[in-house]
């Protein structure tokens, strides 16, 4: 089925009080091993993934599929070895040496509104591909930009804002919680989502798909009906 927006996957571990991390230096592990495994299955089975600029800061992460067999097998089937990387900014402030931009070997795109996307893209370079969304990044444009530039299934992985947007916008498939088994109780702290108003209520749930216990870690999949696949 042709769409003018890709499949959207939400994919996030969070406390069992809602917090996606703490407020120390460090960042906060919230999946075991096997649920990290787990993730890095899922994809291996994208196009794209995402993550808003503040968890290119925070976080700093690779956003790679880190098995090697998996990596081996997408590229058997005709796929690239590396997911095409997505980031969306309103700030601009982003460092052209986050292993965001210098890790993988597919492009990278970062969605920007034009009172900053000039001077972004000066300062990225060959790092990435800044797109001037206008006055405000819209989500449905950024997704139908996505969408023709080929990407069918999207994977989101946070933060909360980013989250947030998706899923107040109607615009997610699938969620993918990974609820860890102890509490954060900061309420200075980051969480899952923040106050919105969301297509989801009691009377229109999403759809729980699967319950899966990974060790200590409770996998909660669930599924909107906006664009199944």
């Amino acid at each position: 089925m042709v769409s003018d927006r890709p499949y959207v996957l939400l994919s996030c571990a969070m406390s069992v009080d809602g917090y996606i991390d703490d407020l120390t230096g460090e960042r906060l592990t919230l999946s075991n091993a096997a649920d990290l495994d787990r993730v890095d299955a899922v994809r291996a089975t994208m196009d794209a993934i995402m993550v808003g600029a503040n968890t290119v800061r925070r976080d700093d992460p690779s956003l790679l599929i880190k098995s090697q067999a998996r990596r081996i097998d997408r590229v058997s089937r005709g796929l690239p070895e590396d997911l095409l990387k997505v980031t969306v900014t309103s700030g601009g402030t982003l460092d052209p040496g986050s292993r965001f931009f210098t890790t993988g070997t597919s492009p990278k795109l970062v969605y920007a509104g034009e009172d900053v996307a000039e001077d972004l893209a000066a300062r990225l370079g060959a790092a990435a591909t800044v797109i001037d969304m206008g006055a405000r990044v819209e989500l449905p444009v950024l997704l139908a930009d996505l969408s023709a530039r080929g990407v069918r299934r999207l994977m989101v992985e946070g933060g909360g804002a980013v989250h947030t947007a998706f899923l107040s916008a109607g615009l997610a498939d699938e969620l993918h919680l990974a609820v860890a088994p102890f509490l954060i109780g900061d309420p200075g702290a980051p969480r899952f989502t923040y106050p919105s108003v969301f297509p989801q209520t009691p009377e229109h749930p999403m759809r729980l798909a699967e319950v899966r216990k990974i060790g200590e870690v409770a996998l909660l999949r669930y599924t909107m009906g906006h664009h199944e696949r």
